[in-house]
């Protein structure tokens, strides 16, 4: 399986940015995959952290003062005198600034504190409003601030507390990503941005990640995961932070995909969230004991990655975290995009219960600028389960 993750990963991001065939003129390099290792680029490679914090050719591991100074003052420079920073309370600190063309690879980052009040926001091409605004949990699909390993193709949360991204970032200009503390605690980070300087295609589009949260629904059983969307694009990825009110099984809803002028009726819908998510019948296996579990999966494209808490099922107040990552399906749009799923109980006697549940999520799609201003976050208060 680890031999075969990365060649899959290539191959299915080529239908994000499509790759370009072996005679293109101007191949930059910047496409992802084992397809591609082998050929010759242009592309230059560099490397953001808190010991190169401009990327820099030439200039990481000099620094003299950082938080490792004490623990490197019998070796003094170049021995990790800079590994980490510290981000004061209702402060932001920008993690880097890049200028263009190029693309970010890869992001790893080990944050402290409350993963839903560290907000993360990603600017392209010195645009005013950010393309991607989201805590900093649930960007890594880790969105109920308790750790819980996760492997999928687009993000791994590793052991432990290690948040990685794989999402391809494009940026023709600029690109300048942030993180805010709006916590009352400072919180310390060491994180790395790998990137590479090249050009890129005119069908390269930006990624746009945007956060949402209601508690209890607005509407008893819809949830809007995305609305407003307007330019071309394409839909590539859902996590939900879910906490149920009610007891019995809650995952009936269908998901639905309204584009291009959509109105009452959307073009796609699922059959319901556990369908959605890439399980069947309530995420439920039998154990030994012969009684029926939620039972946690982790798939490239797909999972069930987190119940809390695990042993119990169908219990009011539980929280599951779900990661669909349409990688090898893109959900295209033309010219706009709004995305629901119904949040839809069962009841004995067989019927449905429209639901009053407490429901977080993360879109992720590429689309052409300008984008949408997103909706304000709410306040800090408002941010937790």
């Amino acid at each position: 399986m680890k031999a075969a993750i990365p060649f899959v990963l290539g191959l299915a991001l080529a239908s994000v940015i499509p790759t370009l065939p072996s005679n293109a003129a101007g191949f930059d390099g910047l496409q992802v995959g084992l397809e591609n290792l082998h050929r010759l680029s242009n592309a230059k490679s560099r490397s953001i952290s808190p010991e190169n914090f401009t990327g820099e050719k030439g200039k990481a591991g000099m620094a003299t003062e950082g938080t490792g100074k004490n623990a490197a003052r019998e070796l003094g420079q170049t021995w990790k005198v800079s590994p980490s920073v510290e981000i004061k309370p209702h402060t932001t600190f920008t993690l880097g600034q890049i200028k263009g063309p190029g693309s970010i690879q890869q992001i790893w980052m080990t944050p402290t504190g409350n993963w839903r009040t560290s907000i993360l926001r990603f600017y392209w091409d010195n645009e005013a409003e950010p393309s991607i605004e989201v805590p900093v949990g649930d960007f890594f699909a880790c969105g109920l601030g308790q750790y819980q390993q996760l492997t999928s193709q687009a993000v791994c949360v590793n052991p432990g507390s290690a948040f990685n991204c794989y999402w391809p970032m494009p940026f023709r200009k600029a690109a300048r990503i942030t993180l805010e503390n709006l916590d009352d605690k400072p919180m310390m980070l060491y994180y790395q941005v790998n990137y590479a300087l090249g050009s890129l295609g005119k069908d390269a589009a930006y990624l746009h990640a945007q956060w949402r949260r209601e508690d209890p629904l607005r509407s008893p059983g819809t949830y809007t995961i995305l609305d407003g969307v307007r330019g071309r694009g394409q839909y590539v990825g859902t996590y939900l932070a879910w906490e149920v009110h009610s007891p019995g099984w809650w995952g009936e809803g269908e998901i639905k995909f309204f584009m291009d002028g959509d109105t009452k009726f959307p073009t796609i819908c699922g059959t319901g969230t556990e369908d959605y998510f890439c399980g069947s019948y309530n995420f439920d296996t039998k154990g030994a004991d012969g009684k029926n579990r939620y039972t946690i999966f982790n798939t490239p494209y797909a999972g069930l990655a987190q119940v809390i808490p695990a042993e119990q099922v169908y219990q009011p107040g539980q929280r599951f975290g779900l990661y669909r990552w349409h990688i090898p399906d893109p959900v295209r749009f033309e010219k706009d995009l709004k995305v629901t799923i119904q949040a839809l109980g069962w009841q004995d006697g067989g019927r449905y219960l429209s639901l009053k549940d407490d429901v977080a999520s993360t879109a992720f799609w590429y689309q052409t600028e300008p984008h949408a201003k997103f909706p304000s976050l709410p306040p800090r208060e408002k941010l937790h389960h």
